[in-house]
């Protein structure tokens, strides 16, 4: 059997998922309890410590860290190489850095369609990502990825600017430079309370909208504002247990970047299944 490149490899397993949005309501949904509206219950903080063991567990079924291995490296290797070819990109590393959770949802679909294979048919495998491209709700899907796009866009510009009114506009004469500028003068504190402030908008933002709405695109028939409603619905439910989700979330991510960005390759995958788990306990059917 020939050994294939990995872009050859990739563009097959598409190809067998077949065209956007090909499989019909019926044969991917088939759970007959997926076309009744969804109903939103209250956690408690047993419910999120129960999300979280159910996304661990899932990890540990599949070995969903080769999938991060593949996004994560590239993706992070090309800030630094930029950041460290044009010293003017470093003001911005901290944003893009921090601004992967506002997208992270979106590229976690893969993960939440692999915690509901497992559901469907007790088994879980990393190829079940590409069975996320025939859902009917793909457009939905892809409608709802774009808005989170264009927040993370926004909230780079909002970065820039708070950085152009504090220590810029001018670039960072050199990497010692602009730490010793943020740390160590009145403008750098500025910017970062200004920054830290904004950033926390944008995330509560965003789980707001996202925590409930992607899975709910998976999982049954429901359309791309129906899907925000209810997340939002859910927000209004339980505004302290998904603060406090949210703040795990960003802890996790803070923790597993700290060694070159290494600990991403198991947190990411953990809590994108936990985040289907999450969902299953905030909507009934």
């Amino acid at each position: 059997m020939p050994i294939r490149n990995p872009v050859e490899w990739m563009v097959a397993q598409l190809e067998v998922g077949a065209a956007l949005g090909s499989d019909t309501a019926s044969e991917y949904w088939p759970d007959k309890r997926a076309v009744r509206l969804p109903k939103v219950r209250q956690i408690s903080i047993k419910d999120v410590r129960a999300s979280l063991a159910g996304g661990l567990r899932d990890f540990a079924s599949s070995r969903t860290d080769v999938i991060f291995m593949c996004l994560v490296y590239p993706v992070m290797g090309l800030v630094l190489a930029g950041v460290a070819a044009k010293e003017s990109l470093l003001p911005m590393l901290f944003p893009v850095a921090s601004g992967f959770a506002l997208v992270g949802p979106f590229f976690a679909l893969g993960l939440y369609e692999m915690s509901r294979q497992r559901e469907i048919t007790g088994r879980m495998n990393w190829l079940d990502v590409f069975k996320v491209v025939r859902s009917p709700a793909i457009w939905s899907i892809m409608a709802m990825g774009g808005v989170l796009i264009g927040l993370f866009l926004l909230w780079l510009a909002v970065a820039q600017a708070i950085y152009d009114i504090t220590l810029g506009p001018q670039p960072p004469a050199s990497v010692p430079a602009f730490i010793s500028a943020v740390f160590t003068t009145d403008a750098g504190w500025v910017m970062i309370a200004l920054g830290l402030a904004a950033g926390a908008l944008f995330a509560v933002g965003v789980l707001a909208i996202s925590v409930v709405s992607f899975p709910l695109l998976l999982d049954r028939p429901t359309s791309f504002t129906r899907a925000i409603s209810v997340s939002l619905l859910a927000m209004r439910r339980n505004p302290l247990l998904l603060l406090l989700w949210g703040l795990v979330v960003a802890v996790a991510l803070f923790i597993g970047s700290l060694p070159f960005f290494l600990g991403l390759v198991v947190v990411l995958p953990v809590l994108g299944h936990a985040t289907w788990h999450l969902y299953r306990r905030l909507v009934t059917a």
